[in-house]
């Protein structure tokens, strides 16, 4: 066995929270190890967030392009350069390994590539990628593994080899007919993106509904969205079976409401969920418990069941947002150095990027009904907002929850362009205890997207007196 070496923390995985709080110990003096299986930062840098993002950007690109017409742009010979597409997001990774790795050396943590393992309540051994074995000693420890995409226990699945979200970065051709399991936010923002850029693409969500956690409002819009740019979806489709393999042919089985048909299709991406990569780390060596889901049980202060011991972002169950992981990394910063935050009290928003995106903060009219909270709902059509008028960006819609009884605001959900900046302003509202008439009645800048609050607001009937 490796002789034992000696750190004040060290930091199972690289993600976001993880990454943070080391360089923040790291230039606080303390001697840091963090350690890395594969990705240098995480998967956001380099195989999620924003290697998606960039492509979405490509495909938003390629659809401009292809509608230049209806804007007064002509171009002859229009085709989407798949490769180039890929190029541009390796270019853009490549700069973030970079910007990290800079970072770690500034920051004086040491960044050790391998697999992790703990044998103990404070001791983590690492199989180095390059060979050998090394063996760390801490006080403190952090768990940082993140999660990985699920593959459901449907037949012959796991032998078709279907695309996940990582894989689906990776093409160098177009699909021709793209099938996608899951009609989740991932699902959806890569459905659109592959259809803009040429293939057929068909969407199998065994719910009722895409984006099962949305309104129905929500989730009719975009799917009116996704219908419109071509893409077939179908809800309440439970698959059975497939067979083939994708990125040659593949065939999906379906039952529909007792309608059972084969979908063919070229390439099959599973969206269906996220799995804690919290098996075979020897989390019990440490006396680390996990929920009945699979994900470390903390408490309130991120703390696990085991002294010393915290857990970060996705592996901990919290909402599976970057910006989450950066307010775990906060709340355990604080908590390390003697403070009490906790996560219990936080306004956490999300963005789904489909063009247009859906933004959200807050109670969504659902929720507040499932709490029996008596709400006043304020909507305003997309086609509404004086800008759009200029933009054609004219699908999509406003919606807030305000209480009954009371001026507060509950939450806010919004599909258009510019949705993930508007809601930030309704956030910082929420934070700040506003009235919704203070932002009712803001002087918001003409001609902009957020100018639309102020109609929204207006639309709300009167407080209830009761």
């Amino acid at each position: 066995m490796a002789r034992s070496e000696h750190f004040d923390v060290v930091i199972l995985g690289s993600g976001q929270g993880g990454k943070l709080l080391a360089w923040h110990l790291g230039r606080s003096g303390k001697r840091v190890a963090v350690v890395e299986r594969r990705w240098v930062g995480g998967s956001c840098p380099a195989v999620a967030c924003l290697p998606s993002k960039n492509e979405l950007w490509s495909a938003r690109v390629a659809h401009l392009v292809r509608n230049g017409a209806r804007f007064g742009s002509q171009l002859k010979g229009f085709g989407v350069d798949m490769p180039n597409v890929r190029h541009r997001k390796d270019v853009m990774v490549e700069r973030e390994i970079a910007s990290h790795l800079r970072a770690y050396k500034d920051s004086g943590v040491e960044l050790i590539m391998g697999n992790g393992r703990l044998l103990g309540p404070k001791t983590i051994e690492a199989n180095l990628n390059g060979g050998g074995v090394r063996s760390m000693v801490a006080e403190k420890i952090v768990i940082n593994v993140g999660s990985h995409a699920a593959i459901p226990a449907i037949a012959g699945l796991r032998d078709a080899r279907p695309l996940t979200h990582i894989e689906a970065l990776e093409l160098d051709d177009v699909p021709p007919h793209l099938i996608v399991l899951g009609g989740g936010y991932t699902g959806i923002e890569l459905a659109q993106a592959y259809r803009r850029f040429g293939s057929r693409v068909t969407i199998i969500e065994p719910g009722p509904q895409i984006m099962a956690r949305e309104d129905p409002d929500v989730s009719e819009e975009i799917r009116s969205v996704l219908s419109a740019e071509g893409i077939d979806v179908l809800s309440n489709a439970q698959p059975k079976s497939v067979r083939g393999l994708s990125g040659d042919a593949v065939f999906v089985t379906v039952d529909k409401e007792g309608d059972r048909r084969e979908i063919e299709g070229s390439h099959l991406l599973v969206a269906a969920g996220r799995i804690a990569n919290t098996a075979d780390i020897g989390l019990e060596n440490a006396g680390i418990e996990l929920d009945h889901s699979g994900f470390i049980r903390v408490n309130e202060r991120l703390e696990t069941t085991a002294a010393g011991i915290w857990a970060i972002g996705e592996c901990a169950g919290s909402p599976q947002f970057t910006h989450v992981s950066v307010d775990d990394f906060r709340i355990v910063r604080d908590n390390m150095a003697g403070g009490n935050r906790n996560k219990n009290d936080r306004l956490v928003p999300h963005v789904v990027f489909t063009d247009p995106p859906l933004a959200r903060v807050g109670l969504s009219e659902g929720e507040a009904r499932r709490h029996g909270l008596a709400v006043r709902i304020g909507k305003l059509p997309m086609s509404n907002v004086l800008r759009t008028e200029a933009t054609d960006e004219k699908d999509g819609f406003m919606k807030v929850v305000v209480g009954a009884t009371d001026d507060r605001i509950l939450g806010f959900a919004m599909i258009g362009a510019d949705a993930g900046e508007v809601m930030a302003v309704m956030q910082t509202a929420m934070l700040a205890e506003l009235p919704y008439m203070r932002v009712r009645d803001t002087i918001f800048a003409h001609l902009t997207i957020a100018e639309g609050l102020g109609p929204l607001l207006g639309s709300l009937p009167e407080r209830s007196l009761r």
